[in-house]
């Protein structure tokens, strides 16, 4: 996996296990506890992981994995249960 794959896992998982849904800052938080060292082994990934962050989270949006934008309360990022 590339690092944005890995970033876009790391966003959803986070998000998951938040219940479903996240502010900016609890996405981050779990993905420093859990991904820190990781981080530090993409190289300059490392400085600009949270603006990475962030494009993961629309290409997410994008994908289907997370609620627009505009279909959540603001900061909030919202998982989106797959249609069956």
């Amino acid at each position: 996996m590339t690092y944005k794959d890995d970033l876009k896992e790391w966003v959803l998982r986070a998000i998951k296990e938040n219940g479903g849904e996240a502010t900016l800052v609890q996405v981050a938080k779990h993905i420093w506890v859990n991904h820190e060292s990781d981080l530090k082994r993409h190289g300059d990934a490392f400085y600009v992981w949270q603006y990475d962050m962030r494009w993961a989270a629309q290409y997410l949006r994008d994908e289907g994995h997370l609620v627009g934008a505009d279909q959540a309360p603001r900061g909030i990022w919202r998982y989106r249960e797959p249609a069956s």
